[in-house]
């Protein structure tokens, strides 16, 4: 996120919520006022690093609560190195899309109830694994205020792809994806275009010329294109002002 707010007055930390396979953690960024509309952040393959810490961080100076729940709480790993590329495949290949919708549904619950943010002021937003995450629960789950996929692969191809679930799609979403990304193919990208279109989802789609995968990514400086970067995170924060707008 290039577009970078004040975040002195943001605090952060971790809490617990309950889930059908057990606790899981989730960090929580907070504005520096009461938010009545919240982001769930969901991590990339390598878990809640510092990175998507500071995308919660980033969301929060923007005036929305924003939790990244950890989705590798089944298997006690919590975090690996951006270079454990091969010990990450195996454990998001483990996380199917019930693990997703059980796992979202849990921070749902938590934010009603303890937070009192409902899931129609609620947005999601992930980034690769995180961005198949995102595309999962919004197929599955009635309600959200907004659902924004970040170079999301595994969605119209592979084990637990659900491209054909669009259908069940009532919030609007924007995707992110790179031309150059070898991860989602122009034709997995017309797949998810023409599954949205043909179930009438309100979508935004962009694909970016010359970016490849995880470009909006900072905290990796051999993939991240800044100029890409900044127009995807631009166009973010103008969709989720839209469809989530601050009240207060």
């Amino acid at each position: 996120m290039t577009d970078q707010p004040n975040s002195a007055a943001i605090t952060t930390d971790w809490t617990t919520v309950s889930t059908a396979d057990g606790p899981m953690r989730v960090y929580v960024a907070r504005p520096d006022r009461p938010a009545d509309r919240a982001v769930i952040v969901l991590q990339e393959a390598f878990g809640v690093n510092d990175h998507i810490q500071d995308i919660a961080s980033r969301y929060a100076a923007h005036g929305f609560l924003a939790l990244a729940p950890d989705l590798f709480h089944r298997n006690g790993v919590g975090i690996l190195a951006y270079e454990q590329h091969a010990e990450a495949m195996p454990l998001i290949g483990a996380i199917g899309p019930d693990e997703i919708v059980s796992d979202i549904e849990a921070v749902l619950t938590h934010l009603r109830a303890e937070e009192g943010v409902p899931a129609s002021r609620t947005a999601i937003n992930g980034f690769c694994f995180g961005g198949r995450a995102a595309f999962t629960a919004a197929t599955a789950i009635s309600g959200f205020g907004a659902t924004v996929v970040f170079y999301g692969p595994g969605i119209a191809a592979g084990p637990h792809a659900v491209v054909d679930r669009a259908v069940n799609i009532d919030a609007p979403m924007l995707l992110h994806v790179g031309s150059a990304d070898p991860t989602i193919p122009d034709e997995q990208v017309a797949a998810i275009e023409g599954a949205l279109t043909a179930a009438g989802v309100e979508f935004e789609s962009y694909v970016y010329e010359g970016a490849g995968h995880a470009f909006a990514c900072d905290a990796r400086p051999h993939m991240y294109v800044e100029d890409s970067a900044r127009t995807a995170w631009q166009r973010t924060h103008a969709f989720l002002d839209k469809h989530l707008p601050a009240t207060a």
